[in-house]
């Protein structure tokens, strides 16, 4: 049974934004503070993240405009490269979004811990019953269907958005931080600095490209998924950039580099002592959002990785009725609860995702030059068209590149270990290959 679209313009530009958001925007300006050193610093750093995200965009709108397919991430890289390349990129790619879902789970475990569990169950425990019960909840809604975990998404980020406004609010509002000496970032060049600080930002303005898997859901994909891109990241880059303007002014940039629960402390401005538990639901809420997208999104990944023959046609089994892959979404979900026990801290997960998502986006960007010539004979059908072309993509990959080789600097053994995973795709790839009947994807 194939795919049938059901998504309309304004389910795929939620799901857009419902990517992107997740509890980066209040965790990571934190490690950004850190490594930038300067007020200027910093917001020339978000700015930067922003154009460059805006950039690639731009970029995956039209390689989803020509190429729009279910498992598209997946799709796009196998066929501008090649098969291995792809699987070893994309099964990566899986391993890190499920331990960025069990982070972002547990990050909400926190703050709804204290507001649903006892005073004697608010320990390590407990954070984890509490994530492996958001898991089954969202796991449960999308297995009713995807009509019914695109409506739920819509819901959800309406709920995030409405979080993240809240703290931008705090940036009119008539407390300001008293001010503080700026102590600059020693020791350290410009390149170390933007290098560095860059991967929390892209860590925060990540998800989007996973727009692309969505292909096949769509209504009119090649005028909907372009619009949906663009509007979600307008939308997003203007939530960040107040919410920054906010951290900085309300809480004072020296002290931002050490405060954690940032998002309780905005929403103290406004609602005082009750200021914790509305900001532990709404980000609650949030958390369910960007795990919620995630469940719908990394199964289109084993589709189109069946759908090419390196893994067995049962993940690409969809039911008539709902739209769902059962096995892919239930192999998924328990993914997710397994790197529950696998977790170190959120700045090294940072690290570890980044690394695969800079070479995958990198590389997935690069393949526009080749749909723009196997795919010429689409120009003058509809389909989106970026303008400065080749200059965009090329500057996308470019700086994307230079964060990878940040990663390796920052942590050379810790990248090394990452690659490790990554290079062990192709025997992986080689062993799926014989045992799976190969099929080469071709242009829909």
């Amino acid at each position: 049974m194939s795919i049938k679209p059901k998504l309309g313009p304004f389910d795929l530009t939620m799901i857009v934004v419902g990517l992107v958001i997740g509890m980066g925007i209040f965790r990571t300006p934190v490690s950004v503070a850190r490594e930038t050193g300067t007020p200027q610093l910093f917001y020339m750093v978000w700015l930067l993240g922003g154009l460059v995200t805006l950039c690639g965009a731009l970029t995956y709108a039209e390689i989803g405009s020509r190429y729009p397919v279910a498992g598209g991430f997946y799709k796009v890289l196998s066929y501008g490269f090649h098969p291995a390349y792809s699987f070893m990129i994309n099964w990566t790619l899986v391993i890190s979004n499920a331990a960025s879902i069990a982070a972002v789970c547990l990050v909400g475990a926190e703050y709804i811990g204290p507001v649903l569990l006892p005073a004697d169950w608010q320990n390590e425990a407990g954070r984890k019953a509490i994530a492996i019960g958001a898991i089954a909840l969202l796991y449960a809604i999308n297995m009713m269907g995807i009509r019914m975990s695109a409506s739920w998404q819509n819901v959800l980020t309406v709920f995030k958005i409405t979080l993240v406004l809240l703290l931008c609010l705090a940036a009119f509002s008539n407390e300001v931080a008293p001010a503080a000496a700026v102590t600059a970032v020693p020791g350290h060049g410009w390149a170390y600095i933007f290098g560095a600080a860059l991967v929390p930002v892209f860590f925060t303005y990540g998800g989007y490209q996973q727009t692309i898997n969505f292909g096949s859901d769509v209504r009119d994909p090649s005028k909907n998924m372009p619009r949906a891109i663009f509007i979600g990241i307008l939308i997003i880059l203007a939530l960040y950039m107040t919410v920054n303007y906010a951290y900085v002014k309300v809480i004072g940039f020296e002290q931002l580099k050490q405060t954690d629960a940032l998002a309780a402390r905005m929403a103290g401005v406004f609602f005082g002592e009750n200021g914790f538990r509305i900001t532990s639901v709404l980000l609650f809420l949030s958390v369910l959002g960007y795990a919620n997208v995630n469940l719908l999104s990394n199964p289109r990944m084993y589709y189109a990785m069946a759908e090419d023959g390196v893994l067995p046609s049962v993940f690409k089994r969809v039911n008539g009725k709902t739209q769902v892959q059962e096995v892919a979404l239930t192999v998924f979900a328990a993914m997710i609860v397994g790197m529950l026990y696998f977790l170190s801290n959120f700045d090294t997960i940072i690290q570890y995702v980044m690394l695969f998502d800079s070479i995958g986006l990198a590389s997935a960007a690069a393949t526009i030059f080749v749909l723009r010539k196997k795919t010429a004979h689409l120009d003058g059908t509809g389909i989106y068209k970026m303008k400065f072309y080749p200059l965009i993509p090329a500057f996308f990959i470019m700086v994307y590149l230079f964060v990878t080789v940040n990663i390796f600097i920052k942590d050379f053994h810790q990248a090394l270990g990452g690659m490790f995973w990554f290079v062990a795709g192709l025997p992986i790839y080689v062993f799926m290959k014989r045992a799976v009947r190969t099929k080469r994807p071709e242009m829909p």
